[in-house]
């Protein structure tokens, strides 16, 4: 199936399922393994960070982890005394002891401009590839986004231009909810609540109970769900929805056909997230766009599962594998096969390293992910960031794009431990 073509057209609703049927079936005969693994790594293996911005070395002398009410921190400097920072996703009150012991050290006394081989001595440094995982890429990709906000502000150029150009300046979204604890009727209301807070035109909901061996979150929750949100919603609306790995193939083909029925242009994470056989069973039975990734952090996992047609879409977390350069390394791999990226986002302040890696990864998905944050951090950019008509503007400063990073971080307290 041609996503893009797919995807795009899915905004007029159930009439777009025949456009889908048609790309899904041409596709499944021309099943993109005549594309070659050293193909996929030679893609991947290019270049990216545009070291010729930077004559001179950029010797970090400092890896700090700081805390500042519900937001942690990452600030590296220089030798020469400039500073980048970066913001966690939540989850560096419990990594903070990895970050500390296995990966701070190892980015002391680099050159930044040869971050791209960091990223990958930071993994075989002593044992670290033994903690391969959402533990070890988190940290590593906390250092990553600060020494890109660094280098970005020296060479006075936002994150895109440092990674291949800045091709465009906003990002259309749809709006996530990450509620199961809702009746169909409850969870209409709340989607309709984001709908009219963001402005979007597209919306993903949760369907099954999140790993949980086919059972519902409550009992007929899905089944009732999938019909009323087509109703309630109307035809034009884009409607997505995720498993969160709650099926087995025979259940994930049940709810996928529901979701044809109303035209819903995204499937996401059908089965356990690591089964690649059982997601491939469920891509080739059904025609909506089946998506996964998210929880990948293998970079050889997600070259077979993009090789193999496991899933459509390609879905990689930004945080969890371990920063924009290796992410950009799986939409390249992705590109050769004619798949798109559509990033998970794994909430806060992620939506905005989103929003920089869509501004210069050519083959992003006609929607990405909002999970709300712009009434939270809009105000620390400027100009300010908003939703508007369903599209989010991407940070045109300096590095990340923060218009006073120092006021940010002021008043924070170091972490140690």
């Amino acid at each position: 199936r041609q996503f893009l073509a797919s995807a795009a057209g899915a905004t007029a609703g159930v009439g777009s399922l025949s456009l889908a049927a048609t790309s899904r079936a041409e596709n499944n005969k021309t099943a993109l393994t005549n594309v070659s693994s050293e193909s996929l790594e030679q893609a991947a293996s290019k270049p990216i960070l545009q070291q010729e911005l930077f004559k001179d070395p950029v010797i970090i002398e400092a890896v700090e982890l700081l805390h500042k009410g519900k937001n942690y921190f990452v600030r590296v400097r220089s030798k020469d005394g400039a500073e980048g920072i970066s913001v966690d996703n939540g989850r560096m009150d419990v990594l903070a002891p990895i970050f500390h012991k296995l990966v701070a050290p190892c980015f002391l006394g680099k050159d930044a401009r040869g971050l791209e081989e960091h990223l990958f001595q930071v993994y075989r440094h002593g044992d670290n590839y033994k903690f391969q995982g959402l533990a070890l890429w988190c940290p590593v990709a906390m250092v990553e986004f600060a020494i890109l906000d660094l280098l970005g502000r020296q060479a006075k150029k936002p994150i895109g231009d440092l990674l291949g150009g800045v091709q465009r300046k906003s990002v259309q979204f749809y709006v996530a909810s990450g509620r199961r604890d809702t009746t169909p009727e409850q969870e209409i209301d709340y989607l309709k609540s984001l709908i009219e807070k963001t402005g979007a035109h597209a919306v993903k909901y949760r369907v099954g109970g999140r790993m949980s061996r086919n059972e519902d979150a409550m009992p007929g929750r899905t089944d009732k769900l999938i019909p009323l949100s087509r109703k309630a919603l109307g035809d034009s609306f884009t409607i997505l929805a995720d498993a969160n790995s709650s099926y087995d193939p025979p259940q994930a083909i049940e709810v996928g056909r529901m979701l044809e029925g109303i035209g819903s242009i995204h499937f996401e994470e059908p089965c356990p997230f690591d089964n690649f056989e059982a997601t491939k069973q469920v891509t080739d039975a059904l025609t909506i766009p089946i998506a996964l990734g998210e929880q990948e952090s293998s970079h050889w996992r997600f070259r077979d599962q993009i090789k193999n047609h496991v899933a459509d879409v390609v879905q990689p977390d930004v945080y969890y594998y371990g920063g924009l350069i290796r992410s950009i390394r799986v939409a390249r791999m992705a590109e050769l096969c004619k798949l798109p990226i559509m990033l998970h986002l794994s909430g806060g302040f992620g939506f905005v390293y989103l929003l920089h890696y869509c501004s210069c990864v050519p083959n992003i998905s006609p929607w990405q992910e909002y999970k709300d944050g712009v009434e939270t951090y809009g105000k620390w950019f400027d100009p300010p960031l908003k939703t508007t008509d369903s599209t989010l503007n991407i940070p045109t400063g300096h590095g990340v794009g923060l218009a006073d990073p120092n006021e940010i971080v002021k008043g924070a307290t170091v972490v140690t431990s």
